[in-house]
């Protein structure tokens, strides 16, 4: 059984840092595409980051502007997701998705609260 557990989240100051971490159990297979996703209250879900195993060069929304690093811990099966100078307009739902395209795996945890307030 595939689980996909995000947590970090939390309440920060602006120009504040957060790592969120996703733990992935019972996804064995050797290509695959990661993702950080997140929706904000009355928006639309937007992707933050993305990483195509076995890649090692993650690529990012425009709006992350060199702010987050996507990471990934074979040894543990986690990826993170630093972030850092974060803004008020960050706040939102992060969630991690495993997925193998055309394979109709798709998989997503229950998502991390980030919340960016002063």
């Amino acid at each position: 059984q595939v689980q996909v557990v995000e947590s970090g989240g939390g309440l920060v100051q602006p120009g504040g840092s957060l790592r969120l971490s996703c733990i992935v159990s019972g996804f064995t297979y050797p290509t695959y595409v990661m993702s950080w996703y997140r929706q904000a209250a009355g928006k639309e879900r937007e992707l933050v980051a993305r990483l195509d195993i076995p890649g090692k060069y993650p690529s990012y929304g425009d709006f992350v502007k060199g702010r987050f690093t996507l990471s990934r811990d074979s040894t543990k099966n986690t990826f993170y997701l630093q972030m850092n100078t974060l803004k008020v307009e960050d706040t939102a739902m992060y969630y991690c998705n495993i997925r193998r395209p055309g394979w109709g795996d798709n998989y997503r945890g229950q998502g991390t609260q980030v919340t960016v307030s002063a």
